[in-house]
């Protein structure tokens, strides 16, 4: 089999993976005429010691229902089916929809969805699980992430009725390690991703783990969905609000931060700061969420939306 120039380069970056594996996914491509898409950031999983890794972390038992977003060239999808899963796997290249039909036909409790995930309800993936809502336990999502869907897809399943109990997510290594960072280092991110879930780092993956691979290595990160967050806010939107004044200059001290974004007199905002017990020099980063819970309370009245 001939190779062009990409495809060179694409084989020598992938030489840790098995080589067999990666011909075959190769021949697989070829196939049924696809070519991994930059567009739609297209890096698909072929080394199997990860796909071991990802079930290893999903602990999945005979009959869970796991939404896979991205299933690219079935790989994990049918490491799940073979651990007795109910897989429902949403992609949205058509080419591999019928790449994944063909290739996965032998597996009954496998159901292939040609879709836009952020464009579909969790509820309409669920739909026929939903219908004998007498047998539905809960659902887990797996996902080997176009890295720029990262923060739209998470922000889709954890405000989504219903939510799932646990998300095993691939992401750039830089984003997981911003999930899961602690105080003194945190972002709008992961404050988000902390007030929906506890977020744990299960394995680093190499770039060469993916066909082709990317230019930046990733983590697999596991996320305990929360049935309730760990600090009480009766309105998640308006909590945010304020999140985002105070991260509107993350290098800025915190009074100057929110007198800028929320357009108020310092002096005004030192007032408000006191009440909360927050000094006005710390920053954004240094907040933990019981903290923003307080901040809230103070500043929620004088927020708006950016």
């Amino acid at each position: 089999m001939k190779l062009d120039t990409q495809e060179r380069k694409w084989a020598r970056a992938s030489i840790n993976c098995s080589d067999k594996l990666t011909l075959f996914y190769r021949q697989l491509l070829r196939q049924f005429g696809v070519k991994p898409k930059k567009s739609l950031g297209q890096h698909f999983l072929i080394d199997e010691t990860v796909l071991e890794r990802i079930l290893s972390a999903a602990e999945l038992s005979a009959g869970d229902i796991v939404v896979e977003v991205g299933p690219g060239l079935g790989i994990l999808t049918e490491g799940l089916a073979k651990q007795g899963a109910q897989v429902i796997a949403v992609e949205l290249d058509s080419k591999l929809v019928a790449l994944l039909k063909r290739r996965l036909a032998a597996f009954p409790d496998v159901k292939i969805i040609h879709a836009d995930i952020l464009r579909v309800t969790p509820r309409q993936i669920l739909e026929s699980k939903l219908a004998v809502s007498a047998l539905f336990q809960g659902y887990k999502v797996i996902a080997n992430l176009p890295y720029y869907i990262t923060s739209p897809l998470l922000r889709h399943f954890f405000e989504a009725l219903p939510q799932p109990s646990e998300m095993i997510v691939m992401v750039q290594k830089e984003v997981g390690e911003a999930m899961v960072a602690t105080p003194g280092n945190m972002s709008l991110l992961s404050v988000k991703t902390q007030f929906y879930s506890r977020p744990s780092i299960i394995s680093y993956v190499p770039a060469a783990s993916f066909y082709p691979p990317p230019k930046v290595d990733s983590v697999i990160l596991r996320l305990d969905v929360y049935s309730q967050p760990p600090i009480e806010v009766p309105n998640a939107a308006s909590f945010f609000d304020v999140v985002m004044h105070g991260f509107s200059s993350p290098r800025k001290q915190l009074r100057n931060s929110l007198a800028h974004s929320l357009e108020m007199p310092p002096s005004q905002v030192t007032l408000l700061l006191e009440k909360t017990g927050i000094e006005g020099e710390r920053r954004a980063e240094t907040l933990s969420l019981e903290e923003w819970r307080e901040l809230w309370k103070i500043f929620a009245p004088f927020s708006k939306r950016l």
